[in-house]
């Protein structure tokens, strides 16, 4: 198929990028034709496709890619023939996991003032997510997990294959979920299943994250015998249990379980409905003003935006000095442990703290699990 013929502007354009090469490692923009309904090509209009390339690490976000994400949002932002930007990650894994434990723990760690500066490039990519002059779709083509699903949240719509694990990791790994996690699931999901979700860093299924009210759409992913088949882990239609509360998306257990890992060992993943999803949303959206369009978004994303300007700079600077305790033990317990043991021993470090023990010293090495380096 030829690609479409550009558009010939009428009049000459002003750049108003912010740099004339917006290319980064780790993060892919990429103009995609934008498609009506039918499927036909809309000639001279495009989606951007901005895709987290890390996906040996989960595609979590190095510095370098957190600048790439700032220049590809601005960059489609100011596209004139831009209809929509999808915000993705390579492969079938991982949206994002969050930042990058490997840079934090080697770099990062007990240096405030440095992690100080990475967290103002944080900011301004979760701002330039919600200062987007076009709609921002979020394709969760895998977890969505900490600081990644707090980047996903700043989008305006989310699209999910149904095998994706959304959650926060913050209090589990030596952190708090203030990079928009705080701000952003009250306002989604109500407060009470804000606190469950930030304070006790359990995953859930993208069923459940659909029933909470933070995707647009799930699809499935699994394919079995060449047929779709919804998450086989979990329960996927809305059933009542003993005390009368809706289990939609609840993990299956016993038999039910080892018949779906079963199921899924038989099967192979496809992205397939995901991506026929995704145009869907983006075709929708080109059949719309889009002047109308970008106020109406602009205006929906005020509950979001109220809180995360009013705490952005507070949550920068606490994070900053966390990188001399907490996050310090957290993020080198994570980046040293084995896969099994990747988090400090929290009922010793709480002895510790009860009975006065400095974090000056080496408590720092006493709570790592068994397999993490000492530094």
């Amino acid at each position: 198929m030829n690609a479409p013929e550009p558009l010939i502007p009428l009049r000459e354009f002003k750049n108003h990028d912010l740099v004339a090469d917006t290319a980064k490692p780790g993060v892919r923009y990429e103009k995609r034709p934008a498609r009506r309904p039918d499927g036909s090509v809309a000639p001279g209009l495009y989606n951007a496709w901005i895709w987290l390339d890390n996906p040996s690490q989960y595609n979590s976000y190095t510095t370098d890619m957190v600048k790439g994400v700032i220049l590809a949002m601005r960059a489609a932002s100011n596209a004139r023939d831009v209809n929509c930007v999808v915000f993705t990650g390579v492969g079938d894994k991982a949206f994002c996991t969050g930042g990058n434990t490997k840079e934090y723990a080697e770099y990062y760690a007990g240096h405030p003032q440095e992690y100080r500066q990475y967290m103002r490039l944080f900011n301004d990519m979760v701002s330039a997510i919600l200062a987007c002059d076009k709609p921002v779709i979020c394709r969760v083509n895998g977890m969505r997990i900490g600081g990644g699903q707090e980047i996903g949240m700043a989008c305006d719509f989310s699209v999910a294959q149904d095998l994706a694990r959304f959650g926060q990791a913050g209090p589990k790994h030596g952190s708090a979920p203030i990079g928009g996690a705080t701000d952003f699931l009250p306002v989604a999901v109500g407060a009470e299943r804000a606190m469950a979700a930030c304070v006790l860093c359990e995953p859930f299924s993208a069923h459940e994250a659909y029933h909470m009210g933070i995707l647009t759409d799930i699809v499935p992913a699994l394919k079995v015998d060449g047929q779709f088949v919804a998450n086989p882990l979990v329960e996927t239609q809305a059933l009542f249990d003993a005390y009368g509360r809706i289990a939609y998306g609840k993990a299956k257990t016993g038999t039910a379980l080892d018949e779906g890992k079963a199921l899924m060992k038989r099967g192979t993943v496809d992205l397939g409905m995901l991506d026929a999803k995704v145009e869907e949303l983006c075709a929708k959206i080109l059949l719309t003003f889009p002047d109308c369009t970008t106020k109406t978004i602009e205006e929906l994303r005020k509950p979001k935006l109220e809180a995360w300007n009013r705490n952005k700079e507070d949550a920068r600077a606490w994070l900053a000095l966390n990188m001399m305790t907490e996050a310090r033990a957290g993020f080198t317990a994570f980046n040293a442990g084995n896969k099994d043991d990747r988090e400090v021993d929290f009922v010793a470090l709480r002895q510790k703290l009860a009975a006065g023990q400095s974090w000056v010293g080496s408590l720092h090495d006493e709570i790592q699990p068994r397999g993490a380096q000492r530094d």
